[in-house]
C-alpha cells in the first residue's frame, strides 16, 4: 500500500512537471499578462483624465470668464485630431522601424497596420493596441500643454492647423528619439515618463507661440484675474490624480518599478507644492490657493523623467527645486523678459521639465537611494544635458517656422475686436458663463 502511494505520488508529481513546462515556456516568451494589461488600461485612461476634463478645467479656471469655452473647446477638438492623426501615421511616426531613418523618425504601422487582437508591444506583457492607446494619450496632452501660453488671443482655425503640423513634425520624432528606438534614447539619455518628450518640448513651442503670436491686448497693464480659482483646483487635482497613469504606467507593467514611480510621484508633487506657497508667501505676505495648484504641476512635471529611476531623496530634492525654479521663471523672469505666456506653460512644464531631465542624471545614482544605474552621476549628466538642448533646439526651431507658415496663410491671432468680445461668443457664437 504504500509503494503504490508512492507510485501514485511520483506519477502525479510527473505529470504536473509534463503540463508545467509548456507553461513555463510560454511565460518566458513575449505574451501578455492580465494583471499588467489591466493595469496599463487603467493608465491609459488616466492619462486621457489629465487632458478631458484635468487640464481643460485648470486652464478654464485660469481665464477671463468671456474665454471659458475656449480653452475647453481647444483641449477637446486637440483630442479628437490627434487621435485621428495618431491612428492614421502618428504612431507609426514615433514607433514604426524606419529601417536607415530609424534615428530619426518611424515608417510603417500606418492605419494601426499590424496591431491585432494578439500583438505584443515589444518585449513587454501587454498588447500593442493598449501600448499604442497609452502613447496616444501622450500626444494628446502635450500640444494641449501649449493652449495655454496662447489663450484669449488664437484663432481657432489656425490652433488646429499649427497642432496638425506640430503633432507630425516635432512630437512624433522627438517621442520616436527617445522612446522609439531613435538617437537620444540609444545614447543613453533617460526620460522616463515624458519630461523631454512632453515638457521641454510643449514649453519651448508654448514660448516661441505666445511670443510671435504677441501679447494680449492690455498686457501687462490690465489686470487679468482668473475667473474661477475653483475650476483651476479641481483640475489641478485631476492632474495629480490622472498624473499616477502617467508615470508608474510608464513602466508598461504592475510591479516594483512602477509602485516606486507612484509614490515619488506624490511626494515630489506635495514638495513643490509646498514650496511654491511658502516662497510665495515670504515675498508677498500671503499663500495663495492659485500658488499652491501651480506648484503641484510643476513638482509633477519636474518628477516625470525621473519616477522610474529616483527614490524619496531624490524626489524631495526635485520638488524642492522645482518649486523654486518654476515660481520664479513665473513670476520675476517672464515680468523681467516681458513675453505674455498667458497661463505660464513655459515656466511651469518647460524650466519643471528641464529641471526633472537633468535631475535625473543626479538621482538616478545608487548612493541617493536611484535604481544605480551605470554610466555615472557625470556621464548621465552630460546625456541628460544632450536630451534636453536637443528638444529645446529643435522645438524652438521648428515651431517657428510652423507659426509663421501659419501666420502666412490664414493668420494666427483673432481681431483685436473679436479679443475684445471674448473667444467664447466671437469664435463659437456661445457663453461659458452669463457675464
Amino acid at each position: 500500500m504504500t509503494l503504490f502511494r508512492s507510485k501514485a505520488t511520483l506519477v502525479g508529481i510527473c505529470t504536473a512537471l509534463v503540463i508545467a513546462i509548456p507553461r513555463v515556456t510560454w511565460a518566458q516568451e513575449n505574451t501578455v499578462d492580465s494583471g499588467d494589461t489591466a493595469w496599463m488600461l487603467t493608465s491609459s485612461v488616466l492619462v486621457l483624465f489629465m487632458t478631458i476634463p484635468g487640464l481643460s478645467l485648470f486652464y478654464a479656471g485660469l481665464v477671463r470668464a468671456k474665454n471659458v469655452l475656449s480653452v475647453m473647446m481647444q483641449c477637446f477638438a486637440i483630442t479628437c485630431m490627434v487621435t485621428i492623426l495618431w491612428t492614421i501615421y502618428g504612431y507609426g511616426l514615433a514607433f514604426g522601424d524606419g529601417g536607415s531613418l530609424n534615428a530619426v523618425v518611424g515608417i510603417g504601422k500606418f492605419f494601426l497596420s499590424g496591431v491585432d487582437y494578439d500583438t505584443v508591444w515589444d518585449t513587454s506583457t501587454i498588447p500593442e493596441s493598449v501600448y499604442q492607446m497609452f502613447q496616444l494619450t501622450f500626444a494628446i496632452i502635450t500640444p494641449a500643454l501649449i493652449v495655454g501660453a496662447f489663450a484669449e488671443r488664437m484663432k481657432f482655425s489656425a490652433m488646429l492647423a499649427f497642432m496638425a503640423v506640430w503633432v507630425t513634425i516635432v512630437y512624433a520624432p522627438v517621442a520616436h528619439w527617445v522612446w522609439g528606438g531613435g538617437w537620444l534614447g540609444e545614447m543613453g539619455v533617460l526620460d522616463f515618463a515624458g519630461g523631454t518628450v512632453v515638457h521641454i518640448n510643449a514649453g519651448v513651442a508654448a514660448l516661441v507661440l505666445c511670443i510671435v503670436l504677441g501679447k494680449r491686448a492690455g498686457y501687462p497693464t490690465t489686470q487679468m484675474t482668473p475667473n474661477s480659482l475653483v475650476l483651476t483646483v479641481v483640475g489641478a487635482s485631476m492632474l495629480w490624480i490622472g498624473w499616477f497613469g502617467f508615470n508608474a504606467g510608464s513602466q508598461l507593467a504592475a510591479d516594483g518599478v512602477a509602485g516606486m514611480a507612484m509614490a515619488v510621484t506624490h511626494i515630489a508633487t506635495a514638495t513643490a507644492a509646498f514650496t511654491w506657497m511658502s516662497v510665495e508667501w515670504m515675498k508677498h505676505g500671503k499663500p495663495s490657493v492659485l500658488g499652491l495648484a501651480t506648484g503641484a504641476v510643476a513638482g509633477l512635471v519636474a518628477i516625470t523623467p525621473a519616477s522610474g529611476f529616483v527614490g524619496p531623496i531624490g524626489a524631495l530634492v526635485i520638488g524642492v527645486v522645482a518649486g523654486v525654479l518654476c515660481f520664479v521663471t513665473s513670476s520675476s523672469v517672464k515680468r523681467a523678459l516681458g513675453y505674455d505666456d498667458s497661463l505660464d506653460v513655459f515656466g511651469v512644464h518647460g524650466v519643471g521639465g528641464f529641471v526633472g531631465a537633468i535631475l535625473t542624471g543626479v538621482f538616478a545614482a545608487a548612493s541617493f537611494g536611484g535604481a544605480g544605474l551605470n554610466n555615472g552621476i557625470a556621464n548621465q549628466l552630460g546625456l541628460q544635458f544632450i536630451g534636453a538642448a536637443a528638444t529645446i533646439v529643435y522645438s524652438g526651431v521648428v515651431t517657428f517656422i510652423i507659426a509663421k507658415v501659419v501666420d502666412s496663410a490664414i493668420g494666427l491671432r483673432v481681431s483685436p475686436e473679436e479679443e475684445s468680445e471674448g473667444l467664447d461668443l466671437a469664435l463659437h457664437n456661445e457663453r461659458g458663463f452669463n457675464l
